[in-house]
């Protein structure tokens, strides 16, 4: 199925937006959700006289960008994209823009934000130019770009559904308790498997993504077979990635992926590159292996592999377990690994675990969805070392810990 098929099937997805209002709950950071609005299936955003003439309201003029006014432009077909650790020069996308088969091309910022063990892409982009390569049920949805430049997120309508947002509808872009919470002001499709939240740059800069590491290009009728090697020559180890094979299969398997991850693991991280196997693994460069990837005895589980900046902390807190006399709490023959690079099952996500920050203890008696047998002492003093506890979700993981923050014991 060709990407334009494939963007006429995402444009059947509804868009909806959260409507800020002043008489929904707020927490004094901004305003929350009230009943919302949605565009029908198949359509194009109803436009009454009272939405052109008001203006949406801003919910964060701390974030907020100018309005990007009405759709004037054609949509653009989002062919290819360039990804890359560092920004794109100018020259170089000045060298992509003028090859033969480009039509088009839009500089935007991607990272990718952990939350609750999956990995979402972020891109931190204009609205009024990004607006152009999303379908079309999106592109129109003059609500979903003004509450954007106003400082709010916009999400997928199916990601919405498995992220935590809380009550009054901010999602936090993290896993600590110090991450950026951002309010969603709208669920709509975006470009393919490719992108799954949007952001202004000014909520990008916040989120400390670097700006301008992605390029968008837009080869129009012509395919994009005809512009694909030469960017490849010209964009050097950055990604360059199909989107109509993203659009089909999640993720095109034969280029090797760059994953640039924000936010406070982001220095035990680095610059990930990965090829993508069979059967939901990746192989990452074995170079970032030899970097950041060791084994180490610590106490009560032994041998164990994981990143090398999670061992003073996780030496920490399983020092402090055996201290407060909770070492039978933890059962090494029930240790399900730390280091173990895959997707989340089902999806192109990257779990945590693919990094070696996260690791599966008492495996039998704490499954998805339950409420788990972990003694809540060994969850404290693991909260205390910098460390996220999957019990806590909207969708239990009690066997699950994760770092969430690098913590030096002292």
């Amino acid at each position: 199925m060709g990407l334009r098929r494939a963007l006429g099937s995402a444009g059947l997805v509804g868009a909806l937006v959260l409507a800020a209002a002043c008489g929904g709950p707020s927490s004094g950071n901004g305003p929350g959700p009230a009943p919302s609005s949605t565009v029908a299936s198949g359509s194009t955003p109803p436009s009454t006289p009272a939405q052109t003439e008001t203006a949406t309201p801003v919910a964060d003029p701390a974030h907020a960008v100018d309005p990007p006014g009405r759709r004037t432009d054609r949509l653009r077909s989002p062919d290819l994209l360039v990804n890359s650790r560092s920004a794109l020069s100018n020259d170089l996308i000045d060298r992509i823009a003028r090859l033969r088969g480009v039509t088009r091309v839009e500089k935007l910022s991607l990272a990718e934000v952990p939350i609750e063990n999956r990995t979402i892409t972020v891109a931190a982009v204009d609205p009024a130019t990004y607006r152009l390569y999303t379908p079309l049920a999106s592109a129109d949805f003059q609500e979903e770009w003004d509450r954007v430049a106003g400082g709010e997120l916009a999400i997928t309508k199916d990601l919405s559904k498995r992220l935590p947002t809380d009550d009054e509808g901010y999602l936090r872009l993290g896993s600590s308790a110090q991450a950026q919470r951002i309010h969603v002001g709208a669920f709509a499709p975006q470009i393919l498997n490719a992108v799954d939240a949007v952001v202004n740059d000014k909520w990008g800069a916040e989120l400390g993504i670097e700006s301008g590491n992605a390029l968008l290009i837009s080869t129009g009728i012509n395919s994009p077979d005809a512009a694909q090697k030469a960017i490849e020559r010209i964009a050097g180890k950055a990604s360059v990635q199909r989107l109509d094979v993203v659009a089909r299969s999640g993720i095109d398997p034969g280029v090797v992926q760059t994953a640039y991850v924000v936010g406070s693991i982001a220095d035990a991280v680095g610059t990930f590159r990965y090829t993508v196997l069979g059967g939901g693994h990746i192989a990452p460069e074995s170079s970032w292996v030899a970097t950041h990837i060791t084994t180490q005895t610590v106490p009560i589980l032994g041998a164990v592999t994981c990143n090398r900046l999670l061992f003073p902390q996780l030496r920490a807190a399983l020092e402090e377990v055996v201290a407060q006399g909770l070492t039978d709490k933890i059962h090494p023959s029930e240790y399900a690994g730390c280091y173990y690079p895959r997707f989340i099952a089902g999806t192109t996500s990257l779990s945590n675990h693919s990094f070696g920050l996260a690791l599966d203890l008492n495996t039998p008696g704490n499954q998805r969805g339950t409420v788990g047998e972990m003694d809540r002492g060994v969850v404290a003093i693991f909260k205390k070392w910098g460390f996220t506890w999957g019990g806590d979700w909207r969708y239990t993981d009690p066997m699950h810990f994760e770092m969430n923050a690098l913590v030096n014991p002292r």
